[in-house]
């Protein structure tokens, strides 16, 4: 994807602040539309970033062996409301060859919450990321999440999360249980 449009950001944050019947000349939003931009170019990074090029560095490993990497912190953007929603991320891959650095997990995670996101398809990208680019035998993502347009808006329950899991590969239900515990 192309760099972002910081100027038509700007330009649409000055008129919804005026459409909503503020000032955007006054002193508190001269520079909010500024922030706004920068703030999207955050927020929406994953769409110049991929996947491969984290996922591509790997170590001989003990192949087999479960490896889980959990509580790896986001924060999406929902599609629907344009607004933020935030929690952690655990990963659970078995290795057919080779094993991942630990980072590049949570580097992938960014990749795909860095951009205009449902949860559901968070958790699925994730996982589908893991399993094509190391060959795993198998591979969970389980996703907890509170999302600030249930939370700040609408229903207004704070708090409230939603869970979500992908599991991808060769993991029979009795490994499953077993692994989304661990996971926990």
């Amino acid at each position: 994807m192309k760099e972002i449009d910081k100027d038509k950001i700007q330009k649409a944050i000055k008129m919804l602040l005026e459409a909503i019947g503020e000032d955007p000349n006054r002193e508190g939003l001269i520079d909010t539309p500024k922030r706004v931009a920068n703030m999207y170019e955050e927020l929406s990074a994953g769409y110049r970033d991929d996947e491969k090029v984290h996922l591509a560095k790997t170590f001989e490993g003990s192949t087999g062996n479960l490896v889980i990497e959990k509580d790896i912190t986001f924060t999406s953007m929902c599609e629907h409301h344009l607004m933020p929603f935030f929690g952690k991320i655990a990963i659970a891959y078995i290795p057919s060859e080779r094993v991942v650095g630990l980072s590049k997990l949570a580097r992938t995670v960014e990749v795909f919450a860095r951009r205009l996101q449902l949860q559901e398809r968070l958790t699925h990208d994730i996982a589908q990321a893991i399993m094509d680019n190391l060959n795993a035998k198998g591979v969970i993502v389980l996703c907890e999440a509170e999302h600030t347009c249930m939370s700040a808006r609408g229903v207004k329950k704070v708090g409230s999360k939603t869970v979500t899991y992908t599991l991808l590969g060769d993991i029979d239900e009795t490994q499953k249980n077993s692994i989304l515990a661990l996971m926990r």
